[in-house]
């Protein structure tokens, strides 16, 4: 009796350093497809992405700080740089904070502190990528509901600030109204200078990007369609995204 238990204890002691060594060759064959070109809003800031990742130490300052609850940190299944920040301006965009407190706090440099205002964030850049579902366009009013999403996401979050108060008062008064949430939530302080809305050849009215747009994802965050209608392209530039074709 005592051989059949040590033997059993052997087995089982075997078998979890097998099923633990799968799981490490499994991770070690995954991790260059997790490290891969997916790609992911950054906060304000953000050097260059492989740098990004080996300066962040993923502390949760910027998170900490940050009085709209705009940034998350990567779990496993949100790809490589887990416990990394990122933003998904599906959820809540950026807000283009006065002297843009996330950058402050990072104590690493991932962030860049030379990134000081509003207008010296750079996180990618809005693109109407589904113009056929856009309310400007088809002249339709903002119906009624359509931020249900925020007031959810502030009536879950902990701690809730002034500013997200006054956005979520803000963005309720536009119910009804022809839609031009995109320019007119746009947090900069010269938001002419990122997008405007402009006649459209079938009667609407289209937003319209400019490349004073910082890709904070305000737009994308407010956009009162089922999937919005604008977006932002992480790491993108005006030059890349709206000049490209234009050069001879």
């Amino acid at each position: 009796m005592a051989k059949v238990q040590t033997d059993r204890r052997k087995f089982i002691q075997y078998s979890t350093l097998g099923v633990l060594g799968l799981v490490m060759a499994g991770g070690v064959g995954i991790s260059p497809y997790l490290a891969g070109d997916e790609l992911r809003l950054r906060p304000p800031g953000a050097v260059e992405e492989k740098e990004f990742l080996g300066l962040c130490i993923k502390c949760g300052q910027c998170l900490q700080v940050c009085p709209y609850h705009s940034i998350e940190l990567a779990d496993w299944g949100k790809g490589h740089g887990i416990g990394t920040p990122y933003i998904d301006a599906s959820i809540r965009g950026c807000y283009a904070c006065d002297a843009v407190p996330c950058v402050l706090a990072c104590p690493t440099g991932a962030l860049d502190h030379s990134c000081e205002k509003a207008e010296d964030i750079a996180i990618g850049i809005a693109v109407l990528e589904f113009p056929d579902t856009c309310l400007a366009m088809s002249n339709t009013a903002i119906p009624k509901g359509f931020n249900t999403k925020m007031h959810r996401f502030t009536d879950t979050v902990q701690n809730v600030t002034q500013l997200e108060l006054d956005l979520l008062a803000k963005l309720d008064s536009f119910a009804g109204k022809q839609c031009t949430l995109c320019a007119d939530m746009c947090p900069i302080p010269n938001p002419l200078s990122a997008i405007a809305m402009v006649p459209d050849a079938q009667g609407g009215k289209r937003p319209e990007i400019y490349d004073g747009c910082i890709g904070c994802g305000a737009c994308e965050d407010v956009c009162p369609t089922t999937q919005a209608s604008i977006i932002i392209k992480p790491r993108a530039t005006y030059a890349l995204e709206y000049e490209k074709g234009k050069q001879s």
